[in-house]
């Protein structure tokens, strides 16, 4: 069964953003502790891409995801989701399961998450999943490293999308998004550094700049940003969570501060303060307020457990996330 929506041949370009990858069901227990027979779950999603999708449609930047969706309920819940947060969905509704992922707060307030993702829908994406004219109209395609290693076929489309930027002049922005759980390093490596080469546009954090670089985590990050501009993108941005982030734009360096906040839920962040960049960056607002408000969007992110839930309207954008904020 195939869903796809595609955007009228001939439609001039617009500030829209479009990225793909895998969403998957997200099961989150309801209360701190491990996950025990009994325990009370709430369901969900999460996936790095939809992430920044739904933080783009709330600050009113029009937002495109492409993916492949079970036909379960699960599919039916992340489909029906995106939609409520009026993200354009491209989806491919397949054999395949979809993917889930599950997050426990540990006594003491430790979070671990785990995937069921092998073989999933999402990771059977592939080329003939992209529209051409979806890429050619948009204002930015963002990509993650995520998705080239879900399998060949996801790398491919991956690839395809960028093919299809690069021929149209479309800005690419790229997250390393780094998981270990997906690939080592030796083999992430050659292929993050290639992505890096075809971006314009670069996310990262310490850890993985070092990574892609193979250099020691300590070096400074003003040097991790500059070392990555040199392979590519005009643009590198590193996300230094509770330090807050810095821009090496165009040959300037940018720093902002962290806002902070009661932190209930770390997951996510990153992928709010990235829609929060990218949204003032179709709208070509200057790197610094780019970085402020990427910086107060991932900061209202922690404050809501759940993936994208505290994405952050843009009407309430003047509102100031701080670390005295009741979470009830």
């Amino acid at each position: 069964m195939t869903t796809m929506t595609h955007i009228p041949t001939g439609q001039t370009r617009d500030a829209s953003v479009v990225t793909l990858g895998e969403t998957m069901a997200l099961f989150a227990p309801t209360d701190s502790g491990y996950l025990t027979q009994g325990a009370s779950c709430r369901l969900g999603l999460g996936g790095a891409e939809s992430n920044v999708a739904i933080t783009l449609s709330r600050l009113g930047t029009p937002s495109h995801w492409i993916g492949r969706l079970g036909t379960d309920s699960f599919g039916d819940v992340i489909l029906g989701q995106l939609r409520a947060e009026n993200v354009a969905v491209h989806a491919i509704r397949d054999s395949a399961p979809t993917g889930l992922m599950f997050k426990e707060w540990a006594p003491g307030g430790a979070l671990k998450v785990t995937y069921r993702r092998t073989s999933s829908a999402g990771s059977r994406l592939c080329p003939t999943d992209i529209a051409p004219e979806l890429v050619e109209n948009a204002s930015i395609l963002h990509l993650t490293g995520i998705t080239p290693a879900l399998s060949t076929t996801a790398a491919a489309a991956v690839d395809h999308a960028i093919a299809v930027a690069e021929a149209a002049q479309i800005t690419i922005s790229v997250d390393l998004n780094y998981r270990r759980a997906l690939w080592e390093p030796a083999v992430a490596r050659p292929i993050l550094t290639e992505l890096l080469g075809r971006s314009s546009i670069a996310f990262a954090g310490a850890d993985e700049a070092a990574l892609v670089l193979g250099v020691h985590q300590d070096t400074p990050v003003e040097t991790l940003a500059k070392q990555l501009s040199r392979l590519g993108p005009s643009e590198v941005v590193i996300k230094r969570g509770p330090q807050g982030a810095m821009a090496y734009a165009h040959g300037a360096i940018h720093h902002i501060q962290p806002h902070p906040v009661h932190s209930i839920d770390p997951v996510g962040a990153g992928d709010a303060f990235v829609g929060g960049y990218l949204s003032e960056r179709t709208r070509d607002e200057t790197t610094e307020q780019c970085l402020e408000t990427a910086a107060r969007v991932g900061a209202y992110a922690c404050t809501v457990r759940g993936d994208w839930e505290g994405a952050v309207h843009r009407r309430d954008l003047h509102l100031s996330p701080t670390a005295d904020v009741v979470i009830r």
